[in-house]
């Protein structure tokens, strides 16, 4: 397993970073021409890769009219094209479901799948109107990265201690030479990032050789609820990352007056500019209304919140060798109508962050992932199985009349969600619900619960939520 880090040049001189502001702008029309032609339904249909893509560009003279070295734009062809293929296997990943949700047809689902693999799915109507629906393609909109490659680049380290990247230019045999706020040489293919003057140098390393990824995971299975307040809570009741709420919403709060502030200076600049006051608006824009601090700022929010948010996992992993957790990959709905204040801080909730962290600390160190279907795991009671009423932090069961801590409750819904026999990770939610009603009435008549009944071998197969956790 491979893990990404980055590292950051230090007081770059403004002619090198100007050169390789020039190069990144020159790639990125290598970058346009790889949407533009391969990036559509007639591009993927042609069946091309990357080399064979490089050998016709060669061949027809396209080559020239970029301006750059040739591995500086090979490379960026096989980036970009990788850009293309990762999009596309995204797509089908939601047209997969949409395939699931349209028939139960063992034969036409079938068809469907293996049109959709061979990429056959033009001529079916309801494939290309899924694919036209999910599939964002067609454009390019990054000009500020140079990849390089592993064996055209060196380092060194100067007699302070210094450590220097030299990377290819514009032109032949002439290197930049980049100094690094790091004393560990990147290694492998890099990705050079241009943002605000600096450079951010990107590479990958082997997960191993991470001291964290050394480190033992527990011997229990664990059931965990992402959380706004904090990070993680466990069925233990144990919560983890407890200041990523007061992270989110301070930063929340800081931007909101922020952009007050910069939305009145702009009011400003607009109106000198309409009375004919150009350098006064000039000078608001410039001193003002940049985008190099915000940009830092926010980069370091970033790296807190995730730093937050993979201690947390930690936690968990110290103590479980199963993680289960519901599937962050959905996206999430909501019919209430909420304040914007609080939408506004909803809205930079790092759920993607959470399914990052649990997949790559729990692959890195040896533990199990288990994704669950996490319908009404918040609504219903984990002693008496009824739906109740949350408010806040609290669960309010009104069959058994207890109050629950509510992300200890969902917590332990979704422990006991991993062996449900009956609700699979794809089971529609209004079916979870019909599910979960049925067993209250049973259990409410005093009649047996069939639905928790233990499966046979035959339904466990149908329920990979069992099968995950079988020993088998």
């Amino acid at each position: 397993m491979k893990v990404t880090r980055i590292a950051y040049s230090a007081r770059l001189n403004p002619g090198k970073y100007a050169a390789l502001v020039e190069q990144a702008r020159r790639l990125g029309r290598v970058r346009s021409e790889v949407w533009q032609r391969y990036g559509s339904i007639a591009g993927v249909g042609s069946g091309l890769r990357d080399r064979q893509v490089r050998d016709r560009w060669l061949a027809d003279g396209t080559h020239a009219l970029f301006g750059v070295l040739a591995n500086a734009w090979k490379e960026t062809v096989r980036d970009a094209m990788a850009d293309i293929a990762a999009n596309l296997a995204a797509a089908k990943v939601e047209v997969h479901r949409a395939i699931g949700r349209r028939t139960k047809d063992p034969l036409e689902r079938k068809r469907m799948f293996t049109a959709l693999r061979a990429d056959q799915w033009a001529g079916d109507p309801f494939l290309a109107r899924q694919m036209r629906k999910h599939w964002k393609r067609g454009r390019n909109r990054t000009d500020d990265q140079i990849v390089v490659r592993a064996d055209k680049y060196n380092t060194a380290v100067d007699g302070r201690g210094r450590l220097w990247l030299a990377v290819p230019g514009l032109e032949p045999r002439k290197m930049v030479r980049i100094p690094l706020s790091t004393t560990v040489a990147p290694t492998g293919t890099l990705r050079l990032i241009l943002r605000g003057g600096r450079v951010e140098v990107h590479y990958q390393i082997d997960a191993s050789q991470m001291r964290s990824s050394q480190r033992p995971c527990g011997d229990r299975t664990i059931g965990v609820d992402k959380g706004y307040t904090e990070a993680l809570t466990d069925s233990d009741g144990a919560p983890h990352g407890c200041n990523l709420g007061v992270l989110l919403a301070s930063e929340s709060d800081r931007l909101k007056e922020r952009n007050r502030r910069r939305a009145k200076l702009r009011s400003v600049a607009n109106t000198a500019a309409l009375c004919g006051d150009h350098a006064k608006a000039h000078r608001i824009k410039v001193n003002n209304l940049g985008t190099v601090k915000r940009d830092r700022q926010a980069a370091r929010h970033r790296a807190r919140v995730r730093t937050e948010i993979f201690t947390a996992v930690h936690e968990v992993v110290n103590k479980a060798t199963t993680v289960i957790a519901e599937d962050l990959t959905k996206r999430f709905t909501g019919r209430k109508k909420l304040p914007k204040n609080i939408n506004r801080r909803l809205a930079a909730w790092t759920k993607g962050v959470t399914a990052e962290a649990l997949k790559s600390v729990s692959e890195r160190r040896g533990s199990a992932l288990v994704p669950v279907n996490a319908a009404y795991t918040s609504q219903t009671c984990h002693r008496c199985g009824r739906f109740g009423r949350r408010s806040g932090d609290r669960f309010h069961c009104t069959g058994c009349g207890v109050v629950w801590q509510a992300d200890v409750n969902a917590a332990i819904n979704i422990l006991h969600r991993a062996g449900d026999p009956d609700i699979a990770l794809h089971t529609p939610y209004h079916r979870v619900k019909q599910i979960l009603q049925d067993r209250t009435d049973r259990h409410r008549t005093r009649l047996p619960v069939q639905d928790s009944s233990p499966a046979t071998p035959g339904r466990r197969a149908n329920h990979p939520n069992r099968s995950a956790m079988s020993k088998e």
